[in-house]
């Protein structure tokens, strides 16, 4: 579980084949192999790891579903570790599990980014989202798009400050608003169940 609070951005040292190698210094500490350390908010298990850098293999799945398929050496990525219990929650609950890859319409300060229509009605206004890994309030609501003020200091500890038109980034949308759609499908189905059965009768 993790906040949305990036820690710092690391910088792709290496990326062979499903190996992806980090270079990074905060994350480390406390950390060891099979720990979980979220990359542009995709949770990832470290493999390997020494004094300045962290590995981890990626799957074909996770590669077509996030950003991290687009990652070339020399690029920045943003980095957070999970969450102590007991820990203040600065952003939101964040699981590191991508929903989508969205598109930058309009870089920092005022980010738009576009997703797909089907995905709209789990963003709420002034409600949580998740951008590359960053805990982020959503406003401007349309179709396909959303709007996030994003200020100086999260653009200068972040991968929004180098996102340009055109940019694709992992979305994670809120997790209570994932449960309560899952438990409202849930719940229409066992009415319609239950409406067929006395319709039966």
């Amino acid at each position: 579980m993790f906040t949305g609070i990036v820690e710092e951005l690391g910088r792709v040292a290496e990326l062979s084949g499903s190996r992806l190698c980090i270079s990074a210094s905060t994350v480390l500490s406390g950390s060891q192999v099979g720990s979980s350390i979220a990359v542009n908010g995709c949770c990832l298990t470290v493999v390997e790891l020494d004094q300045n850098s962290w590995m981890t293999d990626i799957s074909d799945e996770t590669f077509s579903r996030t950003n991290l398929g687009a990652l070339k050496v020399g690029d920045v990525v943003n980095l957070e570790r999970p969450m102590a219990l007991g820990d203040r929650l600065g952003g939101h609950l964040v699981l590191g599990h991508v929903d989508a890859v969205g598109e930058v319409v309009s870089p920092v300060p005022n980010l738009v980014v576009r997703i797909p229509r089907d995905l709209m009605h789990l963003i709420v206004e002034k409600g949580s989202v998740t951008v590359d890994g960053v805990s982020l309030t959503a406003f401007d609501l349309t179709a396909d798009t959303f709007s996030v003020a994003v200020i100086p200091h999260t653009t200068k500890v972040t991968t929004l400050g180098v996102r340009k038109i055109g940019d694709q980034v992992n979305i994670e949308m809120d997790m209570m608003a994932k449960h309560i759609e899952r438990m409202n499908v849930q719940s229409d189905s066992t009415t319609k169940s239950r409406a067929k059965k006395w319709w039966r009768r």
